[in-house]
């Protein structure tokens, strides 16, 4: 618990790092054996790209150090609940641990709210509010069985 408390307070003072600097208000930190491999802050409007969340931009940094796209072995830290997109990658990335110090309700009384995203995500996707059109003409399948019939490939 005390290196967990002292890993995530880094990752809040990235966050204020992050907003001194012109970023968003999120800081992460990835830990493997007690070291920090990654930290970054939100640079979504620095950057002028939607998924430079901080916990994005820990994994990427993570996965570069590391040489691999499998970081079981880490723990993330962030200033806050991660969002849909951030637990998307955090699932992916295989990360079994995650410590934060805010929640969905804090971010969204500073006016991030993910309540949309988590309602959409549940819905088929002809029901969403995006349009989602499924062609199933277009070779996407034939992608698949390529892959399938791949001999040497990394499964992920």
């Amino acid at each position: 618990m005390g290196n967990d408390r002292l890993f995530l307070l880094r990752a809040v003072q990235i966050a204020w790092n992050g907003i001194l600097n012109g970023g968003g208000p999120f800081g992460a930190v990835i830990i493997r054996n007690g070291k920090i491999i990654s930290e970054a802050f939100n640079r979504v409007i620095l950057n002028n790209d939607p998924t430079a969340h901080a916990e994005i931009l820990a994994i990427r940094q993570a996965a570069s150090v590391m040489q691999s796209h499998e970081l079981g072995d880490c723990t993330l830290y962030s200033s806050c609940e991660p969002c849909p997109m951030c637990l998307g990658a955090i699932y992916w990335a295989g990360i079994k641990k995650v410590v934060y110090a805010s929640d969905r309700n804090d971010a969204e009384g500073a006016g991030f709210s993910d309540k949309l995203i988590y309602k959409e995500i549940m819905l088929n996707p002809s029901d969403r509010k995006i349009s989602f059109l499924y062609l199933t003409d277009a070779g996407g399948k034939e992608v698949f069985r390529k892959w399938d019939e791949l001999e040497n490939k990394i499964s992920y």
